[in-house]
């Protein structure tokens, strides 16, 4: 079955970094395209970043925008999310997603305070 493993959250103070990782099986890695969700307390869940399954092309929410980086490793059927500039709006709960399939993973929490 269809598996993603979230992990690398925690809290950081604002304009800090972190970098999420998304572990998947059960299906071709390679072969889709993979996403990075978040969803804060007492909102919808929202697309936070989005790329092809080769790799070169990415897109990203306006709030994120020039802060965060998702890369993916297909040899290692893992996606990444790499965070800068964190703000306190950035608070969330973060899941992967994979193209064609509802499957989620438990998600990690990031919490940007000072």
């Amino acid at each position: 079955q269809v598996q993603l493993v979230e992990s690398g959250g925690g809290l950081v103070q604002p304009g800090g970094s972190l970098r999420l990782s998304c572990a998947a099986s059960g299906f071709i890695f390679s072969r889709y395209a993979m996403s990075w969700y978040r969803q804060a307390p007492g909102k919808e869940r929202e697309l936070v970043a989005g790329i092809r399954s080769g790799g070169s092309s990415t897109n990203y929410a306006d709030s994120v925008k020039g802060r965060f980086t998702i890369s993916r490793d297909n040899a290692k059927n893992t996606v990444y999310l790499q965070m800068n500039s964190l703000k306190p709006e950035d608070t969330a709960v973060y899941f992967c997603r994979a193209a064609s399939f509802s499957a989620w993973g438990q998600g990690t929490q990031v919490t940007v305070s000072s």
